[in-house]
């Protein structure tokens, strides 16, 4: 399995992140390193992203300006 992020914007459109972090290992170690990187994702443009399994969509679009106001 290669867990990995889509970066979107707010309107769907893809959208690079500052740093590729490539393929995860597990749904954890993604969603681990999505809690740590979400703020320089959305001070690089990314509004939004999509957790994929094998290019399967597990969840998302998840808003991570949502993350901002907690």
């Amino acid at each position: 399995m290669a867990w990995e992020w889509r970066f979107e914007r707010a309107d769907g459109t893809a959208v690079e992140p500052p740093q590729d972090p490539g393929d995860f290992g597990t749904q954890g170690d993604a969603e681990s390193w999505i809690g740590e990187s979400w703020p320089e994702l959305i001070e690089a443009g990314v509004d939004q992203v999509t957790l994929l399994d094998d290019g399967n969509r597990i969840y998302g679009p998840m808003d991570l300006h949502g993350a901002a106001d907690e």
